[in-house]
């Protein structure tokens, strides 16, 4: 099949798409496929260049010079994406992930992996998606949105409301980008202004301290749940990219019955969230009471992602977990 890889970008996540895309790529030449490499802020790159887009480690930057990139619209004359018999989405943030690109590849009539516009959208929007949570009866934390321009808020309601730790995050970013944990009110004002960099919303969000979950989801089946846990601190950007920083447990030692609660959660918030083809449902376990955090449409596919752990942990290697993905796709066409 001809698969072309999105990867890249602008967001604050270029370098992350980049490494998920490049190991893509290579898992799926290894199951046959003819693959393109195709980076959306700077059109197609060739084979004999594709070593090149990844500088040594992964950092939490964007390009810094983005003049002549590509403009989404942009990527409908890129040969190789209507060529494509599927478009693999590698890409993580920004309009990769918002459901931008999702929109052009319909009409495009182009089959792409992921969610389709309207879930990609709705789960890019952390306050969107904690309502409709909400509404399913599936447990999330309590929060609030400071918007723009003043990313204003009430203190006393997060002090009554929230409470003391909380999570200060862009609304619409991943990665962790832009988070803090905020434990006392004087610090909370530094806080938004950081998370604001990144977006026109912030959340303000109730800390829970306990163990770190997440659930894979490959088209309507539930993978073993993955436990995270940081060596040092939160599961911020540092602890997820930086090798030895986390240690990961799967199947998370769980009792079967939590088990079973939690890939009941994921399946239930995967389809309330109006996703298809795979995923990732991430939850915090705070005193024996599951919350979930958020949905995540294209996840991680580096060497230290959590989706293709759980995929390991259900008989499924990396370059299978690709070629499925790719085979969800088309069917979805």
């Amino acid at each position: 099949m001809n698969v072309a890889v999105l990867l890249g970008g602008t967001s604050a996540e270029r370098e992350v798409s980049l490494a998920s895309g490049l190991a893509i790529i290579k898992a799926l030449r290894e199951r046959g496929h003819t693959v393109w490499a195709v980076d959306t802020a700077r059109g197609y790159v060739p084979e004999a260049e594709e070593s090149q887009l990844l500088p040594e480690g992964v950092h939490a930057a964007p390009p810094t010079d983005t003049e002549g990139t590509l403009q989404p619209f942009e990527l409908a004359n890129v040969q190789q994406v209507r060529d494509a018999e599927v478009a693999f989405l590698a890409l993580h943030g920004g309009a990769g992930e918002d459901g931008t690109i999702q929109a052009l590849l319909d009409l495009l009539g182009v089959a792409y992996t992921g969610s389709g516009p309207l879930g990609s959208g709705i789960a890019m929007d952390k306050d969107v998606t904690k309502r409709l949570l909400r509404d399913s009866q599936v447990p999330t934390l309590p929060w609030r949105v400071a918007r723009a321009p003043e990313f204003g808020y009430d203190p006393d309601t997060i002090e009554d409301f929230i409470g003391y730790p909380c999570i200060v995050k862009p609304a619409r970013q991943g990665s962790s980008v832009g988070l803090t944990v905020v434990h006392e009110p004087g610090d909370l004002r530094a806080a938004v202004d950081e998370a604001a960099k990144y977006d026109t919303e912030v959340m303000i969000e109730r800390y829970a301290k306990g163990r770190e979950l997440t659930v894979g989801i490959m088209g309507d089946q539930a993978l073993p749940p993955v436990e995270i846990r940081p060596k040092k601190g939160i599961y911020d950007y540092h602890s997820k990219y930086t090798p030895g920083m986390t240690e990961y447990f799967c199947p998370a030692p769980l009792e079967e019955e939590v088990i079973a609660q939690i890939q009941a959660y994921a399946l239930r918030a995967f389809r309330v969230l109006k996703l298809r083809g795979y995923g990732r449902i991430d939850f915090i376990l705070a005193k024996e009471q599951l919350f979930c955090l958020e949905a995540n449409t294209l996840p991680g596919m580096t060497a230290t992602s959590l989706l293709p752990k759980a995929a390991a942990a259900a008989g499924i290697p990396f370059p299978e977990l690709c070629d499925r993905i790719v085979q969800l796709a088309a069917r979805n066409k």
